[in-house]
């Protein structure tokens, strides 16, 4: 079947949001694709596709669902309806943006799509009611790093909710060094937020930080060999944790001492692991940190008992 004779028949029959809205989750559902990139659902997909396409707000669907589309709107939904199916890539690599918070960050396939804990606990501490109680008051954070930067969004969300602080981003992947320094230029941090390449800690050498915050892979051999397409279509570098997951975390947790001012403490994503890492570290003070979808994917651990650790096994 001719790809284009399908897209211009598509956009000739779809009049509204609501046209085109309907239609995608069909499409969707039909063709069983996978989400878990911002989105959990057909419907929420589709409406994000649909919606950033637009330039329209990504969370307010319903006052545009009877709105009557231009033919170059309704032939550019149509064409990404169709690629979504076809590639099965994530509907955020489609529109080249995702979403932390609201915020804005360029992504393409050379890095993960962001979708961190990390960025919801930052919001949750410190724009609740009440400081938060394991944080640092961040007016006196001076330094921050973010290691697996990635596209680079929690170390823009540092600089943001640490106004005093320079912020390091570390990455192995020149790649997606490139569209960190993209979204770094485009939130207007470059003065503030300094990228490095390189394996960790090893970039920077013998700094040491307010605050450590990591998203690192952490997906288990097992998993990436269950992926779906949409999965796939992400650099396999940003999900391999080594065979249960840990390696890079187990790496994190021993060379952090090092790097941390005495005051501070280290935020770490790990998915799932929790009784392994408490196992294998039991003189560590793990806090572990609840999220909308998650009650253990996320901890807290401070300078204090890292070093008490770091002694130990000494």
């Amino acid at each position: 079947m001719d790809k284009t004779i399908d897209i211009d028949g598509i956009a000739g029959e779809l009049v509204t949001l609501r046209d085109y809205w309907r239609y995608a989750i069909s499409r969707f559902n039909a063709e069983g694709l996978s989400f878990g990139h911002g989105t959990t659902t057909a419907g929420d997909d589709a409406a994000f596709l649909i919606l950033d396409s637009l330039d329209l707000p990504i969370d307010t669907l319903d006052p545009f669902l009877d709105a009557r589309l231009m033919p170059a709107e309704r032939w550019l939904l149509a064409e990404r309806i169709e690629t979504r199916v076809a590639t099965r890539k994530p509907s955020a690599y489609l529109t080249g943006r995702s979403y932390i918070q609201g915020l804005r960050f360029h992504v393409d396939e050379r890095v993960i799509v962001p979708r961190s804990h990390i960025g919801e606990i930052l919001f949750t501490e410190y724009l609740g009611e009440d400081d938060s109680a394991y944080l640092p008051d961040p007016l006196s954070v001076e330094s921050a790093i973010d290691i697996c930067t990635g596209s680079g969004c929690l170390a823009i969300l540092a600089a943001k909710f640490f106004p005093n602080a320079a912020v390091d981003a570390v990455d192995l992947s020149p790649d997606a060094l490139e569209v960190a320094k993209l979204n770094v230029a485009e939130h207007d941090l470059e003065d503030r937020v300094s990228l490095h390449q390189g394996n960790l800690f090893s970039p920077i050498r013998n700094r040491k930080y307010d605050i450590i915050i990591t998203n690192p892979p952490y997906v288990d051999h097992e998993s990436i060999a269950a992926f779906t397409e949409e999965y796939r279509a992400e650099p396999a570098m940003a999900f391999d944790g080594g065979e249960d997951g840990l390696d890079l975390v187990r790496r994190l947790l021993i060379e952090a001492p090092k790097h941390l001012n005495p005051e501070g403490g280290m935020l770490c994503e790990i998915g799932a692991g929790r009784e392994i890492l408490e196992d294998e570290f039991p003189d560590l003070d793990f806090l572990w940190l609840e999220t909308a979808e998650s009650q253990d994917a996320v901890f807290w651990v401070s300078a204090r008992s890292l070093g008490v650790q770091a002694k130990k096994k000494k």
